[in-house]
């Protein structure tokens, strides 16, 4: 009777080690950090007509948007003010169907995305590439 009772004592101490082990090594695991804000984010502007970018404070003070066709002419520049967030809207809608790039430079960061225009039925529509 002793032993059953030593062995099961022993079984018990082994299994909390076991399970004290395993918590702890995944509350290691965990990043308690707080993830970085994305310099950019985008958001479809109403009706579907273009987008709004959702850009982040910068350092600088001042972001530039850049717009190119598929020949990597520049089609639109734009100065934008970021001493704060900003939220600024683009219509996509009279641009003719097919590829372009968008290039978001911000803090000595260049965010690139690629933009598709189509025709979905009677209306343009478009896509960015994420």
């Amino acid at each position: 009777m002793k032993t059953s009772i030593k062995l099961s004592a022993l079984f018990f101490l082994l299994s909390a080690g076991v399970f004290a082990t395993n918590a702890a090594q995944a509350k290691d695991n965990t990043d308690l950090t707080p993830k970085a804000k994305e310099t950019v984010t985008f958001d479809v502007l109403g009706n579907d007509r273009g987008f709004k970018a959702n850009i982040a404070k910068s350092e600088s003070g001042k972001t530039i948007v850049r717009f190119y066709n598929s020949d990597k002419q520049l089609l639109l520049k734009d100065n934008v003010n970021t001493k704060t967030d900003v939220e600024k809207g683009y219509v996509l809608s009279e641009l003719e169907c097919g590829d372009y790039t968008l290039e978001i430079a911000s803090d000595n960061k260049v965010v690139k995305k690629a933009v598709h225009v189509y025709m979905d039925g009677d209306n343009k529509s478009f896509y960015i590439a994420q």
